[in-house]
């Protein structure tokens, strides 16, 4: 188990230098970094997937789709989402929003309770009512202070839910649908790299970027191959505890990144990191009864 914990924790720091990371690859813009990571990142996980055996499950969804061709639209959509998401993480830090989507992402666990409870009817703990309680004061304290969450902040907080609503939905919640979902953004990856100021002579204009850019494909496969052998080591609940480390250090890049937390704000994030700790507490608690004998 503490294999396990040590790949978790070793991929949210990866995601996290990742996060920092797209600050060194200047003059490259937001959707150029997307590029260039979704162009690196799928063949490194085609290559873990057959390694590991995990391709079959990709076979398995393409049959699927050629007896039920109407599952393209889903698909499509579905890749969708998540290039949204995988392109907000690349742009934010260049842009000035990572303070907001660290923000999503701390608020993002409590949005998939209460997707539970809308979607899918399941019942919330008394320790979750705790936490969504103390999320409400931070919600209404960031709605009286500028009117609204920032819009990089809802693009977290409502796309993630979505989008592992309609995989659930799809049936494709494994890691041949996230295969597929990455491989149908190519196109457009390879689009956003080509027609990009500099195109695919960047490495001309700006030499330190032959090293850096190729380095960036691998700090991103390596978290994602890091996270996915964690999930396969670790208790559901315990991995589920330790994904809460992820927006920690995402907090800590923005704040390195030269973001503060205005005084006003206060009032947002320290109920929201309440509810962080009492979800936590309440995993814990979770775990340790199922280690008991």
């Amino acid at each position: 188990m503490s294999k396990g914990i040590a790949l978790s924790v070793s991929a949210s720091v990866l995601f996290a230098v990742m996060y920092y990371y797209t600050s060194l690859l200047k003059p490259l813009s937001g959707v150029e970094i997307f590029g260039w990571r979704m162009l690196l990142t799928v063949p490194c996980m085609t290559l873990f997937m057959l390694v590991s055996g995990e391709w079959r499950r990709v076979l398995d969804l393409l049959r699927r789709v050629g007896a039920q061709p109407k599952l393209i639209g889903g698909l499509v959509l579905s890749s969708a989402l998540l290039g949204v998401q995988l392109w907000l993480f690349m742009w934010a830090p260049l842009n000035g929003y990572s303070l907001d989507v660290s923000l999503g992402y701390f608020l993002l666990p409590l949005a998939m309770v209460l997707t539970g409870r809308i979607a899918y009817g399941e019942r919330l703990s008394y320790l979750q009512k705790v936490a969504v309680f103390f999320a409400s004061v931070g919600v209404v304290n960031e709605l009286y202070q500028v009117g609204g969450f920032s819009w990089a902040t809802l693009v977290v907080v409502v796309g993630y839910p979505l989008y592992f609503v309609l995989r659930k939905w799809l049936k494709t919640d494994n890691l041949g649908g996230l295969w597929l979902d990455m491989t149908l953004m190519l196109p457009l990856a390879y689009w956003f790299v080509q027609g990009g100021e500099q195109g695919f002579g960047v490495f001309d204009l700006y030499p330190a970027l032959a090293w850096l850019i190729p380095l960036l494909g691998l700090i991103s496969a390596s978290a994602l191959v890091v996270y996915i052998i964690a999930s396969r080591l670790l208790p559901f609940s315990l991995f589920g505890l330790l994904s809460y480390v992820e927006p920690v250090l995402l907090l800590g890049v923005a704040l390195l990144l030269g973001e503060s937390i205005k005084p006003g704000e206060w009032l947002t994030y320290i109920p929201i990191w309440m509810a962080v700790v009492v979800l936590v507490f309440e995993g814990f608690k979770h775990l340790m009864r199922h280690r008991r004998p």
